[in-house]
């Protein structure tokens, strides 16, 4: 594996070194004075609060773990380090984050995407309001979560592990608490883009929290509460997909073999999210021998946006048709040396203005009932968990245009850029909404959809610990357990196109319209806003199907019932000197998975169809923790491991179809296939890691870790073209200009199926040092920083992503070859100061495409740059208790961007602007 090692890399490398050599020489070289030591090496004894509390408690979760692990802790009650807890989570050694809507909200956890992760509350798995398994982490408020353990390493009684690692939430347990407490906070946001049509450039967070114990202390009780209005401003310019090398004369004037994109747009955005957040933890203690623990967790989200939208297809389509066509005319056209069509002069296009409305609608609720009882030396634990997620969609588009045709025609001047907004420059004036109609234009006078998702899970769990026997010496107890999870999730997405009205042709009212937007960003100028349900309601006719054929992928039941048993050592012993600390164990996971979805036969004729299967998977594991002199440790891991095929992957969807004529060798007509799978294996690997680190109390730490990971498999879609379709073929009807011809049993069949996997290996440099370590005049400045390098030999292919990945091989979605994350921090006296960058390579992103499916794109590398400030007055002063506080996100505006293959073939250029928050807090 070749790494490339750039300035942070090196500096990592250098530090760990030294400071894994150099505390050691000090150490050794005073060991007659004691005292100067002492006060170099046991300051995890020493109170501290704001940025070291919460730096020292996630150091002190990694060191006492016998897994390898990452965490962040919440700074104080309802404040952890970030905005969103996926900013929180990005940070760390191993994990990137993909931006969605400006929001880090897509985690890939060692150079796998978030289909192999699995994401926990308070240790139960948890549901997914996505179209399949993978958190979207800004449904669970920063305020309200007290820390985040992520697992790189499973162990037996791990339940709901993933491949890559799992990542546990956790609240806080009212009970640990010595008093009563609680905080409120309000901030202020501003998004620098500012205002647009209806939409505000402002937003605000409110939060409360509240922790509470009885006198006796054996019932706590907390709760907290979090709202979140979020200005939603967004530029963007994006091309069509693919990009194409030409034929001869398909665009006049381009040369046959460039490559050419067949249209473009530009669009502002605007909106608001609405969120709120409660979560309560009920504690009753009554004795040591019984802890009883009740979780609660709801969440409701509302997002509304309108992309305001100038968009022109320039791939020889205006509407009109043979033998009256006017064709495109492209003249001065500007070629790149990689043969990629970036700009010119193109004539006889006809623009549109776009209204595109969402509304999505989230909600999860989740409960969990925990019992811990003591008996004798025995431990037992029994836990019952239920979770719920809903999504509801509407999305909506209103297309409008010049008229008439085609004296509407226009000119544009292109200019195609890989950096920065592409530039597109119409001729006419698009400004005035009394001259734009809703017609059927050339996209139709409207499309809507109306997507709706439901996730459920219902969970139990009894588990026993109890001392190992006297042989066993080297280890210190046994854990058994045995956990059931019965999970159904239900996707359904009515579609249809939106209509003229009675009225007819006719521009939107005035009293329907909004600000304009500016597009000058793209060179458009101003077009017009207006309120698109209302245009709806007011002019047109949707009435959204449910049975179309083409909808059939996007209607299916799947269902998963998973029973885990373990069995897990707890080694706890001395080699010599080496203290070893660790787990052995094997893990037995059996699933029974089916779906229940709608079979189309010749593009007609749905009927039910119901198919899945059962298997068992053992699942060995070790993990140990070897503890050398001067805090240092060596941990070593082996697993077996498997992750859960993507849930729209399992869907029993499945649609038969023949061609029209006879083959020319066999006489019958071929058959073709295409579905989803629920006949998949999960994917499996084995997996091997090493760490050294190197600890100096709970203050600070070097590290440096090595993962391999075998996956035995990988889950393609692929087809096969010899497929046995005979259970298919007789329901498809006879072809009506071919009469009496027989359609072939053995056809294409494509879906998703266990193909060949390959390596993934990677290594983790990362150091959390005070500089006070150092120097005493540093005191208060620190640094925490990792650089992450990843490599796989995994190629895979996608065809449902063609259009922007092409049709080769591609490397694993999610995966960065490079990963650097780093924090610099100032606190004393009540100030805190920190600067927060992150950084990642290419890698091949996973998005949701107009059709409301998931695909592939190639997304540039992102450098993130986020600072906060706050002061918190001291005890006795008059404002005690109370903080102010300033964040800014995405302090240098960075855009993401998406390619096609090579990155002179943009596909998207976003905008998302910064975002500032100021506000204040109160701890009583």
């Amino acid at each position: 594996m070749h790494f490339k090692r750039n300035l942070l890399s090196a500096a990592l490398a250098s530090a760990i070194a030294l400071t894994a050599t150099g505390v050691q020489a000090q150490t050794a070289t005073t060991a007659t004075d004691t005292a100067p030591a002492n006060d170099a090496t046991e300051l995890d004894t020493v109170v501290v609060t704001g940025i070291r509390r919460g730096i020292e408690s996630a150091i002190s979760v990694k060191r006492e773990s016998t897994s390898i692990v990452e965490a962040v802790s919440a700074e104080d009650i309802g404040k952890l380090p970030d905005v969103s807890i996926g900013e929180s989570i990005g940070r760390l050694p191993g994990l990137a984050a993909q931006r969605v809507a400006g929001r880090a909200q897509v985690i890939s956890v060692r150079g796998l995407s978030p289909d192999f992760s699995t994401t926990t509350l308070n240790g139960r798995e948890m549901v997914s309001t996505g179209d399949n398994r993978s958190v979207e982490f800004d449904q669970y408020p920063s305020e309200l979560v007290a820390g985040v353990t992520v697992y790189k390493t499973p162990d037996a009684g791990l339940i709901g592990q993933g491949l890559s690692g799992t990542i546990d939430m956790q609240t806080v347990r009212p009970l640990s608490f010595d008093a009563p407490v609680g905080t409120v906070g309000v901030r202020g946001q501003r998004n620098s883009l500012g205002a647009a049509a209806d939409s505000s450039a402002y937003g605000e967070r409110i939060n409360a929290s509240y922790i509470t114990q009885n006198a006796a202390r054996t019932f706590g009780f907390s709760i907290g509460y979090s709202h979140t209005t979020t200005p939603i401003q967004e530029n963007q310019v994006g091309l069509y997909e693919p990009w194409q090398a030409i034929g001869d004369n398909w665009r006049p004037g381009v040369p046959s073999g460039t490559f050419y994109s067949d249209g473009i747009k530009a669009l502002r955005r605007t909106g608001e999210t609405k969120r709120d957040g409660v979560m309560a933890t009920l504690q009753f203690r009554p004795s040591n021998a019984w802890t009883s623990t009740l979780d609660l967790f709801h969440s409701e989200a509302e997002q509304v946006d309108t992309a305001n939208q100038f968009e022109v297809h320039i791939g020889d389509y205006n509407g009109t048709n043979d033998p009256d066509k006017i064709r495109l005319i492209v003249t001065n056209p500007s070629i790149n040396g990689n043969n990629t069509f970036t700009g010119g002069t193109v004539g006889n296009v006809y623009p549109l203005v776009r209204g595109m409305y969402n509304k999505r609608e989230d909600e999860i609720n989740a409960f969990g009932w925990n019992n811990e009882f003591t008996t004798g030396q025995a431990r037992i634990i029994a836990d019952i968990g239920w979770s719920r997620a809903k999504r509801d969609e509407l999305n909506l588009e209103n297309n409008t245009q010049l008229l008439p045709s085609p004296q509407q025609f226009d000119t544009l001047q292109l200019q195609l850029r890989n950096s920065g907004f592409s530039q597109i420059n119409p001729g006419r004036d698009y400004s005035d909404p009394s001259s734009l109609y809703l017609s059927n234009t050339i996209y139709g006078s409207g499309y809507g959809k109306v997507p709706n998702v439901v996730d459920e899970l219902r969970t139990g769990k009894l588990a026993a610990s109890f001392p190992a026997p006297a042989f066993l010496s080297w280890m210190s107890d046994i854990d058994v357990g045995l956990n059931y999870a019965d999970r159904e999730k239900n996707k359904r997405q009515p579609e249809g196109n939106i209509n003229l009205g009675a009225q007819g042709v006719t521009a939107i009212a005035s009293d329907l319209q909004y600000r304009p937007v500016d597009l000058s960003f793209a060179g458009v100028g101003y077009i017009p806003s207006w309120n698109v349900p209302a245009a709806v309601a007011r002019y047109m006719i949707f009435q959204p199907n449910a049975d179309a054929d083409y909808l059939v992928a996007k209607s299916w039941d799947v269902r998963e019932k998973t029973t885990t048993a373990y069995l897990r050592g707890n080694i706890n012993t001395d080699w010599g000197n080496v203290s070893v600390r660790g787990n052995a164990g094997v893990q037995v996971q059996r699933v029974d998975q089916s779906s229940d979805a709608i079979r189309l036969s010749g593009g007609g004729d749905p009927q039910p169809i119901h198919m899945g299967k059962t298997f068992t998977d053992v699942l060995p594991s070790m993990n140990l923790a070897f503890g050398f002199d001067n805090d240092q440790t060596l941990r070593v891991a082996l697993a077996k491991q498997v992750a859960r095929p993507r849930v729209d992957q399992l869907r029993a969807s499945l649609e038969v179809s023949a061609s029209d004529g006879p083959d020319q060798d066999n006489g019958l007509r071929n058959s073709f296939a295409s579905g989803g799978n629920p006949l998949l294996d999960p994917w499996r690997a084995y997996a091997f890691d090493v760490s050294y680190e190197k600890y100096f109390g709970t203050k600070a730490y070097v590290a440096a870790a090595y993962f391999y990971k075998d996956l035995r498999n990988y889950i393609y879609t692929q087809t096969d073209p010899f497929y046995d379709l005979s259970a298919y073929t007789p329901d498809i009807p006879p072809s009506t200009n071919n009469p009496g011809i027989g359609v072939d049993p053995i056809g294409s069949y494509t879906r998703p199926v266990n193909g060949e996997g390959g390596t993934l290996q990677g290594l983790e440099l990362t150091a959390s040092l005070p500089f006070d370590m150092f120097s005493e005049a540093l005191q208060g400045f620190g640094v925490i920083a990792s650089a992450t390098f990843n490599d796989s030999n995994i190629q895979i292919r996608d065809p449902e992503s063609a259009s922007s990945v092409g049709a080769g091989d591609i490397d694993l979605p999610g995966l960065s070859k490079r990963v650097y994350n780093l924090t610099v921090y100032f606190e004393k006296n009540g100030f805190e100061a920190r600067v927060n960058q992150r950084r990642r390579s290419d890698f091949i992103g996973e998005i949701g495409n107009f059709n409301g499916n998931r695909t592939l794109r190639y997304v540039v590398g992102e450098n993130i740059t986020d600072a906060q400030v706050s002061y918190s007055f001291p005890e006795g002063h008059a404002l005690s208790g109370l903080s102010v506080l300033l964040q800014a996100s995405n302090l240098t505006d960075e855009a993401y961007q998406t390619y096609a293959g090579t990155k002179d073939r943009p596909l998207e250029y976003v905008e998302w602007g910064r975002s500032y928050l100021l506000g204040v807090s109160y701890k009583f």
